[in-house]
């Protein structure tokens, strides 16, 4: 008899223990779940009150708008990414660019990825562009024709860089690229820009005048085709971790020069080593990312899309101020624009 309950015993033990595991592989599973899968399956962003989360490669935003697929001195480029969202302050400086880039003699600009609606890793490509605060744009200027949605997926940029010599092409490079950038480099919510070494280079031998503009052009892999523009946390984004300051002085010195040396282009000793975005998961991202995530939608793309040439409004009734302007209807918007920002924000969701 003993043997016998000793027996049940150990079964009964058995069973329980196969009953936490069944229960705990499905928490695990669930906290291990890749991060870039879930946020890359929303379609619209997280409909309150816009916030950056965390740090550009590790993080996410709520918030978010988007600009328009087409503005008068802009057009935004592979559409089918759905990576022309981000924070309120990241879209308007973007328009402004692109107007201001007009008058200084640029055609318009050609938009490629800013982010995904709520941010995150990507199911491809950046490490960055997760904080809504990140934006790449084509050295290509904008052509004078609409390009069709065809042509946006499959137009290939032009790269200035040779990729022998890792020198600007000098046929293709144009005092109007030095002039873009500079006028990208002029707005003090600007913290860096991305460039290529070979173009930083470009602008260290030539740039004449005002030179101080040139400590926040950084040189960096790639970006031989497009510019990376990155604006700093924004107000109301207490989570949204900064990033360092860009050192003092133009950056045409020694730490130039080593990108001229064989060893920031040495070949990955670890080239199948999985990217940092393959292996995120959701506990690797700050605790609110998870609210973001679970956050409702807003009722439209439309409603939360930055229209070329919008007006400012006041903030008392923003929804009601945007129906007597012409634009959304007012019940179909929780979303609007602002004097400080000039692309909506949002404001409560609509009830359900």
């Amino acid at each position: 008899m003993r043997a016998l309950w000793a027996k049940m015993t150990k079964c009964a033990a058995a069973i329980a223990a196969m009953s936490l595991l069944a229960t705990a592989v499905p928490q695990q599973a669930e906290a291990q779940e890749l991060a870039k899968t879930l946020f890359g399956s929303h379609k619209l962003p997280a409909a309150t009150q816009p916030q950056s989360i965390g740090f550009y490669s590790k993080g996410c935003f709520s918030g978010g708008v988007a600009i328009a697929t087409d503005g008068p001195t802009w057009q935004a480029m592979r559409l089918s990414r759905n990576r022309r969202w981000g924070h309120p302050a990241m879209i308007t400086l973007v328009e402004k660019l692109s107007r201001d880039a007009v008058q200084d003699g640029w055609p318009g600009l050609l938009l490629g990825d800013i982010s995904q609606p709520r941010g995150g890793p990507m199911l491809t490509g950046h490490a960055s562009h997760q904080i809504g605060l990140d934006a790449d744009i084509w050295f290509t200027p904008m052509p004078d024709k609409r390009l069709t949605p065809q042509e946006r997926e499959n137009m290939s940029a032009v790269s200035l860089i040779d990729p022998k010599t890792r020198r600007v092409v000098e046929k293709r490079w144009t005092p109007a690229h030095a002039r873009l950038l500079k006028r990208a480099a002029s707005y003090p919510e600007v913290e860096r820009i991305l460039v290529h070494p070979g173009i930083k280079k470009k602008l260290c031998d030539t740039v004449t005048g005002d030179r101080a503009w040139l400590r926040k052009v950084r040189p960096f892999w790639g970006h031989d085709y497009h510019f990376h523009v990155r604006i700093g946390c924004q107000p109301g984004s207490p989570d949204c971790k900064r990033q360092e300051a860009v050192p003092a002085g133009e950056g045409c010195d020694k730490s130039l020069a080593w990108w001229f040396t064989e060893e920031p282009w040495r070949p990955n000793p670890n080239p199948d080593a999985p990217k940092a975005r393959d292996v995120m998961t959701m506990s690797s991202l700050p605790k609110a990312c998870r609210a973001v995530l679970e956050a409702p939608d807003p009722v439209s793309v439309a409603s939360v899309t930055y229209p070329s040439g919008a007006a400012a409004i006041t903030r008392a009734d923003p929804i009601a101020a945007i129906a007597a302007s012409g634009g959304l209807p007012a019940a179909a918007s929780a979303f609007a624009p602002t004097p400080e920002f000039g692309a909506p924000l949002p404001f409560s969701p609509p009830a359900n």
